[in-house]
């Protein structure tokens, strides 16, 4: 399993070059501690090979169970998994960075088990477990396969990142994403793996509000950014690559479309760039279904990602062809649920088959 953090290596890059000497060491600091990290993996079980689908996922009951959350304190170091400050059904301890992970935890396996019935990241009630004040001026936060870990910020352009729900449910998606699909972490299937993290990340975020597609900002990581920064949030679903224009943090380079695809070796294959496009699918689907987005087109998605359906590298193609027959077992040939798959994807220049 690769590690998955929530800020962008492109994005830590180019601060690390900063005129500011002491934004590009603090950015320069985060990248050493995630290439630390990067190269660590974990063996997560993946299926290998498609598996056929639980029948009437649609008609799931949500389980009996509740979290098991524990929230550990770094005290600023980078050793995980740090110290024991709460655990599931304990008192606030007055660290508004503790009460925050434990709440978004919270609210991330509340709409995984009350809408699509799933108990926990791997449907059989894995303990969420989190660690606060990572590191020291650590500007990230990361999911490394067994826990999440959030650092406090660098106290210029980037605040706590227990401040951002949709950020916290992101990270834990991907633990969804390891259990179910199993998509490699490169090209367009990396690309897909970050696209999932956002659609269930803004999906926790909405239902937790209980926002309708209009309601909704669809924007990933509002909040993070200090008031230093001229950007809005890390990424827009409605439109990548207006997410943020900066002096010092540059312009989001998120396409909407095939046609402006990014050939890129960084990044894994540019996983957190051309996530831009699935990510503008999702959103036209959801808006044009309306009403609130967990219900219809987060459906859709849900039962495509566990469908057992999908390759471990599947391409953009693959994954709108899943959605679009995902569409069909849960609405019927021919409905307005599908046409809105189908003509979501075209909209992005990405056919469905």
């Amino acid at each position: 399993m690769t590690r998955c953090g929530a800020i962008p290596p492109h994005l830590l890059e180019h601060l690390a070059k900063s005129p500011d000497a002491s934004r590009a060491r603090r950015a320069q600091a985060t990248l050493h501690a995630d290439q630390r990290h990067r190269a660590a993996r974990i063996d997560i079980p993946v299926p290998d090979e498609p598996t056929e689908p639980d029948e009437g996922t649609e008609e799931q009951a949500p389980p009996a169970s509740e979290p098991n959350r524990t929230i550990h304190d770094a005290e600023n170091t980078e050793q995980l998994p740090g110290k024991e400050v709460r655990a599931e059904g304990a008192p606030e301890t007055g660290d508004p960075a503790v009460t925050r992970a434990y709440d978004h935890l919270g609210a991330t396996y509340r709409l995984f088990s009350q809408i699509y019935g799933r108990d926990s990241l791997d449907g059989q009630g894995l303990p969420l477990i989190a660690t606060v004040h990572y590191g020291t001026d650590y500007a990230n936060a990361f999911w490394d396969g067994r826990q999440m870990a959030f650092g406090d910020g660098d106290g210029d352009l980037f605040v706590c990142f227990t401040s951002a729900l949709d950020v916290i449910a992101h990270e834990l998606t991907h633990g969804v994403v390891e259990r179910t699909a199993g998509l490699v972490y490169f090209d367009q299937a990396g690309a897909l793996n970050e696209h999932l993290a956002d659609v269930f990340g803004a999906l926790t975020e909405q239902y937790a509000d209980g926002q309708t597609v209009d309601q909704a900002t669809w924007l990933i990581g509002d909040g993070l950014f200090t008031d230093a920064v001229e950007g809005a949030a890390l990424r827009s679903m409605k439109a990548p690559g207006t997410a943020y224009d900066d002096d010092v943090l540059g312009k989001d380079p998120q396409p909407a479309h095939m046609d402006d695809y990014v050939e890129t070796f960084m990044d894994n294959g540019g996983v957190h760039i051309n996530s831009g496009i699935p990510n503008r699918a999702f959103y036209l689907a959801a808006t044009e279904l309306g009403g609130h987005a967990w219900e219809t087109a987060g459906k859709i998605w849900y039962e495509a990602m566990t469908s057992g359906e999908l390759k471990r590298d599947a391409t953009f193609e693959q994954f709108a062809a899943a959605t679009s027959g995902a569409a069909v077992r849960l609405f019927g040939d021919g409905t307005a649920q599908v046409k809105a798959v189908n003509a979501a994807w075209e909209g992005v220049g990405v056919p469905t088959g």
